[in-house]
């Protein structure tokens, strides 16, 4: 499996997750010129930007370890065009969803961080 593959088959999962702890999925692969949020959902009255990241096996870096400042802050102005755009005026938070892959049977390891950064950062 190439980290193409790995990474939409982990949206995948990351959206059945957030669906299962009642999360209603908005968007997916959202884009706004050269930015993009790989899933949009809400839970109650809160907009959540999630980002997805995966990792096959645990030799390499922890996919939490490679969400930068930079992409941090494209999030964040992606965000903001899509609350301008929507005319979103209640909360938003910022999720991160790690999957990683062990080995070729499927299985995986999921963690979801709420609330994971916020919009200074």
């Amino acid at each position: 499996m190439n980290q193409r593959e790995s990474g939409k088959i982990a949206e995948k999962i990351a959206q059945t997750h957030l669906v299962s702890k009642g999360y209603q999925i908005l968007e997916v692969n959202w884009q706004y010129h050269h930015l993009e949020i790989d899933i949009i959902a809400r839970q109650g009255e809160e907009l959540v930007i999630a980002e997805v990241k995966s990792r096959e096996g645990f030799a390499f870096e922890h996919p939490l370890d490679a969400i930068s400042q930079q992409k941090m802050q494209h999030l964040i102005n992606a965000a903001e065009a899509y609350i301008q755009l929507t005319d979103w005026n209640k909360d938003t938070r910022f999720d991160l969803i790690t999957v990683v892959f062990d080995g070729s049977d499927g299985r995986y390891e999921l963690e979801h961080y709420i609330n994971a950064f916020n919009s200074e950062a």
